[in-house]
């Protein structure tokens, strides 16, 4: 909008550089010229009402009975204005929290202090985010250590990145050039220093800057080697049903747990399973067969897997599948006594 510009031109607020940030500035003007119009009501009309129905010597005061139209105006006027902000601010949320299927898939880990980027090619970088122009990009985040909070102001976004779980969020680029990345939480006593550049290349740009993907292989393929190192597949069988669930297909379906209840095989679900994999336990199956992780593989290591367990889906995205498909069903298996040992990650 005109004013977003003209204030960044100023260097007032930090400029639009995508498709959201423009849709999130008119809502926030619109906040801002109400509460400027209802400060300007208030504060003129106190001290002009004060001043006129002031005690005067020798008046005597009449009743007022009050006025119908007036209390209702006063009333319905701005419970509208408050439903309209509501409504508006839902609708950005729910679009806010709600990415596009096509969406482009990077992963951020917040670290003291600093942000590592992974890139489904098995690209890394540390502080440093590159995306293409127009396309949008799903960020999942985690962190190792303490709470951060992943911000890019140009692009209006940002998220708190919990211990402990994966946030997400995504945004379009709109504009090309290099537009400042903040953590906003205080994580630190180097808190300021964590800071990086989101990088939006032209499409044929990216492309080129991309070609090389990681020098490791790509995520999931960095994950099937952690997945054979660790001996994840002694158990995990891919063709036949071994000592653990089957993970071939699992991603974004339902599981039926031990004690009856249905979860979905996401992300947050199968990062749970690595690290405690007591946590819950797949119908069928005995618990304490499956080694700790946790302490054992950073999060770097927990997204690399992820990626093979989605590469692992029958067709198409992952993200896209099982969300019509019926509870996996496991057979049960004889209980085990002896657990694999779990190789030290380095």
């Amino acid at each position: 909008m005109p004013a977003s510009l003209l204030f960044a031109d100023l260097g007032l607020i930090a400029e639009i550089a995508s498709k959201q940030a423009a849709q999130i500035d008119e809502l926030w003007w619109f906040l801002c010229i109400v509460s400027l119009v209802m400060t300007v009501i208030i504060f003129v009309g106190v001290p002009f009402f004060a001043v006129k129905y002031r005690k005067k010597a020798g008046v005597k005061a009449t009743q007022i009975e009050g006025s119908n139209f007036l209390e209702i105006g006063w009333s319905v006027i701005p419970f509208i204005v408050m439903l309209v902000m509501f409504w508006w601010g839902a609708d950005l949320f729910y679009a806010a929290v709600t990415p596009p299927k096509d969406a482009m898939e990077v992963f951020v880990t917040g670290k003291q202090w600093m942000w590592k980027v992974q890139y489904p090619n098995g690209y890394r970088e540390i502080d440093e985010l590159h995306v293409p122009i127009g396309q949008p990009v799903k960020l999942t985040m985690a962190s190792e250590d303490v709470i951060h909070s992943f911000s890019i102001p140009a692009f209006r976004v940002r998220h708190d990145v919990v211990p402990g779980y994966y946030d997400t969020l995504w945004f379009t680029p709109s504009k090309a050039g290099k537009y400042h990345i903040f953590c906003t939480e205080f994580c630190g006593n180097q808190h300021a220093r964590m800071i990086g550049w989101v990088t939006v290349m032209e499409r044929n740009e990216y492309e080129s800057w991309s070609g090389g993907g990681g020098g490791g292989g790509s995520l999931a393929e960095q994950g099937e080697k952690l997945f054979t190192q660790n001996g994840c597949s002694t158990c995990h069988l891919l063709d036949q049903q071994g000592r653990c669930p089957v993970l071939r297909g699992l991603y974004n379906k339902p599981v039926q747990l031990a004690g009856g209840q249905t979860v979905l095989a996401d992300d947050a679900y199968l990062r749970e399973s690595i690290l405690e994999p007591n946590a819950k336990i797949v119908a069928g199956f005995e618990p304490n067969i499956m080694p700790n992780f946790k302490g054992q593989l950073s999060e770097e290591n927990v997204i690399q897997l992820i990626a093979y367990i989605k590469s692992l889906s029958s067709s198409g995205p992952a993200s896209q599948q099982g969300s019509q498909q019926p509870p996996i069903v496991i057979a049960p298996k004889a209980k085990a006594t002896v657990a694999p040992a779990a190789k030290q990650m380095e």
